[in-house]
């Protein structure tokens, strides 16, 4: 595992944005972990937390892309924070651009935030964790009916690697329904794989009980 996923897993950690225990999901699943990217509230963290997409983006999809597109809300900090760090870290100006919940009608009117989308553009999207891809069903449409686009890639921070719809995770759904790849920063296998009765800053996260519990859970819903 690159060094720098490391990293990242520690720094989820340290924000208590990546948190093990008994928790109720939205879908109504019972998670022994739980994300909550909404964490993240220090310029700091922000700074590093674009750091670690702009690794990931690079190494994904190098230098061949124009904008970052981050969802709203979410994915608004996130885009920004990122374009930033990739301009630090690879010396290339990327544009950010975002959607609002309701298009605005006066002043600077439309449904974008930032750059706005021109024929041929290259697109990354960026968001917190996917696990359903309910947000590509509304983000796609907008950003393909703006200009003459292709959509590179996904980039989430953890894949949760469970079902989405049917039997594969959101992220192989989502490459198979729109075409484009999608990837993340880190995966749940990974966190396992590094936490697992390590001791770090005092702490085991992941003991032999909590793998167990984790065990379980993608027995019953991890995907295939």
């Amino acid at each position: 595992m690159e060094s720098y996923k490391q990293e990242f897993i520690e720094f989820m950690v340290d924000c208590q944005v990546l948190k093990f225990g008994e928790f109720i999901l939205k879908s109504g699943r019972k998670s022994p972990f739980f994300m909550n990217a909404g964490a993240y509230v220090t310029g700091a963290q922000l700074r590093k937390l674009g750091e670690y997409y702009a690794k990931a983006i690079h190494e994904h999809y190098g230098d061949d892309f124009d904008v970052l597109f981050g969802p709203a809300y979410k994915g608004i900090p996130l885009s920004v924070a990122t374009t930033i760090a990739y301009s630090e870290l690879y010396g290339k100006e990327i544009r950010y651009c975002s959607n609002r919940k309701e298009e605005k009608d006066h002043g600077d009117a439309g449904i974008l935030l930032g750059s706005k989308l021109a024929d041929g553009d290259k697109v990354v999207i960026i968001e917190d964790v996917t696990t359903s891809g309910k947000s590509m069903e509304e983000t796609v449409p907008i950003i393909r009916a703006q200009a003459d686009i292709k959509i590179q890639g996904l980039m989430v921070s953890l894949n949760r690697m469970e079902r989405g719809k049917g039997e594969k995770s959101a992220l192989e759904e989502i490459k198979e329904l729109y075409g484009f790849d999608a990837n993340a920063i880190v995966t749940m296998e990974d966190v396992t794989e590094y936490l697992y009765n390590k001791p770090y800053k005092g702490n085991i996260y992941i003991n032999d009980e909590m793998k167990e519990a984790i065990d379980n859970y993608y027995a019953q819903y991890g995907a295939k």
